[in-house]
């Protein structure tokens, strides 16, 4: 099928010469509200209201700083050859979630030590913020036209895309060819992986716990989801998914990691503080 529909344009505003590009305001708008919903449920659990104020401002450097070595890491083929400061054009695109969720969370773990905090009770604030800044943020990539899947089929466009609305599907066409809009699966997921969060937030859950749920969420769905995407970064030498391997491990681990924390003992308190109680 070949269509031929103006994307829109990837430009917010223009101020002067400078350009603000959609997909830093949607990304900004993600954290935004991530922040926001973290600092409600900070207060009501008697943390300071500004702590997750002071985590961003360490957090979010480290985050793209890591999201960029890591692409690099699994991209290095193409940068081994370019000149020195391609490796560091994060304007030119390639940063990769799970590289900003290894410095988001190593910060956290840093800023919890100096601070005399609970990490795991800080992970579990943030969980259901990380999945609502991943569900709004995919969005930049609707408007840059990445993160998308392979072309769509007349069977898959006639059972099941075009009942996606006309806006989502338009904006997948490029260069007269329709692609499946994986941004939009993962986003949908992501909502409701948020929701789910939320709920078992109120079950009170062992501390930990809640964060584990949502590396479990999110990589269950990001394996399948990967599987359709035409941009993977692969395993050097081989046809292995890296996003799809690190999902099966996080999986894996958190499974674990929960099981052995309440063996040994670790996770005795609730996520809202209180001790189990004895029967």
């Amino acid at each position: 099928m070949f269509f031929n529909i103006q994307p829109y344009d990837r430009v917010f505003i223009e101020l002067g010469p400078v350009p603000i590009y959609w997909y830093g305001v949607i990304i900004a708008t993600g954290a935004a509200l991530g922040l926001w919903l973290a600092t409600r449920e900070a207060k009501r659990l008697g943390l300071k209201e500004d702590i997750f104020v002071d985590l961003l401002i360490f957090a979010i450097p480290a985050a793209i700083l890591f999201a960029r070595i890591y692409y690099v890491i699994f991209e290095w083929d193409r940068y081994a050859g370019a000149p020195w400061w391609k490796v560091f054009a994060v304007w030119e695109g390639g940063i990769a979630i799970h590289g900003a969720l290894i410095g988001s969370v190593l910060t956290a773990w840093l800023f919890a030590k100096v601070k005399g905090i609970s990490f795991w009770m800080l992970a579990d604030i943030a969980a259901p913020s990380l999945l609502l800044g991943q569900a709004i943020g995919r969005w930049g990539n609707f408007m840059n036209q990445e993160a998308h899947g392979g072309p769509v089929t007349e069977d898959a466009y006639n059972n099941f895309i075009q009942y996606i609305p006309d806006f989502i599907t338009n904006q997948m066409i490029i260069e007269g060819v329709m692609y499946q809009p994986t941004f939009l699966y993962e986003s949908v997921w992501n909502i409701l992986g948020l929701i789910l969060l939320l709920y078992l937030r109120k079950v009170n859950p062992r501390r930990g716990e809640l964060f584990f749920s949502y590396l479990i969420w999110y990589s269950f769905g990001r394996f399948f989801i990967e599987g359709l995407r035409t941009d993977s970064l692969y395993l050097m030498g081989t046809d292995i998914r890296v996003a799809r391997l690190i999902s099966v491990l996080l999986i894996a681990a958190s499974v674990a990691l929960m099981y052995f924390r309440r063996k040994k003992g670790y996770a005795n308190v609730h996520y809202n503080g209180q001790l189990p109680s004895k029967k």
